[in-house]
């Protein structure tokens, strides 16, 4: 088993440098497709945010280089890895990453046809690299001033994008389920740019500012601020608290178009933002 570890994390080493090559930033990814190199910062909770300013690896997609010493440095600190992952977002290609799933039990590829159709767009000959659950990651290249951010199931059932922040498993890792590969005739592909169409779907829409209205006063602009301060994780928990404060105290009616674009701030949905108010009505004795 030991041979064989080494034999992936030099196949995964040698894949990374040849990445790299093309211009794509890279990073030493382990058997379950995560950074190999765990944060220095864990066992500090007080710690400030580190993007890597502390000259130490271990920060994620912020370590990715296409550097090849600092590429082999980074393997030689990750030992046990086996694969990479590749930086979305980066230039030269401003990658896009668009993962057709079919863990989900839905056909994403019929989704992704679909709204081909209805949006008027072809998906250009691109890198298309299969995973070992027979899912499909298609590379786009996005403009250089335009920032693509993540999504899951946001554009369609079963579809996942990858963009700023974000990372690709690349062809040649081998994880704990299996080898991704580059699809047969697309190995020699660059990048193609993303079609217009697509890409105003990728992005979120334009948010609608809708300040606290004057008659939900002070508190009402506490309980707007109190849904801001959410980090991922707390951003329903704290959403349903404030909008549950705001019915109770008579100001809640008002206050919905404050809190649901406090909410899309965080990184909610509109529809789950509006359904989590909603709920927090019911819970007081009010209708939504």
């Amino acid at each position: 088993m030991a041979t064989t570890d080494r034999q992936a994390t030099t196949l995964a080493l040698a894949h990374a440098l040849s990445a790299a090559e093309r211009g794509l930033a890279v990073i030493p990814l382990s058997r379950t497709k995560l950074p190999a190199l765990r944060s220095p910062h864990r066992d500090d909770p007080s710690a400030p945010p580190c993007h890597g300013e502390c000259g130490r690896f271990g920060h994620g997609i912020y370590d990715a280089a296409t550097d090849s010493a600092r590429i082999r440095e980074l393997f030689a600190a990750a030992p046990w890895a086996t694969g990479y992952g590749i930086a979305c977002g980066l230039p030269p290609h401003h990658l896009i990453g668009v993962d057709l799933d079919t863990k989900s039990g839905t056909d994403s590829s019929a989704a992704l046809r679909e709204l081909a159709l209805r949006h008027l767009f072809t998906i250009p000959d691109t890198v298309v690299v299969l995973t070992p659950s027979g899912g499909r990651h298609l590379w786009l290249s996005g403009p250089p001033d335009v920032v693509v951010p993540n999504s899951a199931g946001r554009l369609a059932p079963g579809i996942d994008i990858r963009g700023a922040g974000g990372y690709l498993v690349g062809p040649g890792s081998r994880t704990e389920h299996g080898v991704y590969a580059t699809a047969p005739g697309t190995a020699h592909l660059a990048p193609a740019a993303c079609p217009p169409a697509l890409l105003r779907l990728l992005l979120p829409p334009p948010r609608t500012h809708h300040p606290t209205p004057p008659s939900a006063g002070g508190h009402g602009q506490g309980l707007v601020q109190f849904v801001l301060a959410a980090h991922e994780g707390q951003r329903n928990t704290r959403l349903f608290w404030a909008a549950c404060r705001a019915y109770e105290d008579g100001i809640g009616p008002a206050l919905v178009d404050a809190l649901v674009d406090a909410a899309l701030n965080t990184g909610l949905s509109e529809r789950e933002a509006r359904a989590t108010i909603a709920s927090a009505a019911r819970m007081t004795g009010h209708q939504p």
